[in-house]
């Protein structure tokens, strides 16, 4: 099936959600290592957020992410800014249940996404962005064929000191190579 593998499942992120993501978007260290933005966010604000940035975009797609077993929401994953004149888009994932962080469902996410934008999207470029101390993360994207393109210096302030925006991209061919091997 298109949005499942061994472990996930996809679906659509709803108006429901807000609720759940509002827990997720107020987890400071969910929240550490991929919102430049720390902050305490009110479930009427994030409802607004959910409705007019994630449902409301007309270039984005966003899904809540299942664990396959349980039914247990874990995470979110979203191509936002697509642009299917140039079939680009940028891809961002959270893995906001803390219970299953370093088990591979990050990976498991971002390959199912990747295999939705390149096999049946039929996009030619997945870019995302990472900050730099998400040693972590930067290693995921590199196993899963990212390439390093560029870096937005000294932009973010966190934990009292600047910090660097990594940005990477990763092309269809590229990762339809490295799928076969």
């Amino acid at each position: 099936m298109l949005f499942e593998s061994s472990k996930i499942t996809f679906r659509k992120m709803t108006a429901e959600d807000a609720e759940l993501y509002n827990g997720w978007r107020n987890d400071l260290e969910v929240m550490h290592t991929t919102n430049p933005y720390l902050d305490i966010y009110p479930l009427e604000e994030t409802r607004s957020f959910v409705q007019q940035v994630i449902l409301g975009s007309p270039s984005s797609k966003s899904y809540i992410v299942m664990d396959k077993e349980t039914g247990t929401p874990i995470g979110i994953t979203s191509l936002i800014n697509i642009d299917l004149k140039n079939r680009n888009a940028e891809c961002i994932i959270d893995i906001g249940n803390r219970a299953y962080w370093g088990q591979g469902y990050g990976k498991e996410t971002l390959r199912l996404l990747l295999d939705y934008a390149f096999l049946e999207m039929n996009l030619h470029r997945v870019s995302l962005r990472v900050f730099s101390f998400n040693d972590k993360a930067v290693k995921l994207y590199e196993k899963l064929g990212f390439q390093h393109e560029g870096i937005s210096r000294q932009c973010l302030f966190r934990g009292g000191a600047w910090h660097d925006i990594i940005h990477m991209g990763l092309l269809q061919e590229e990762y339809l190579a490295e799928s076969r091997q």
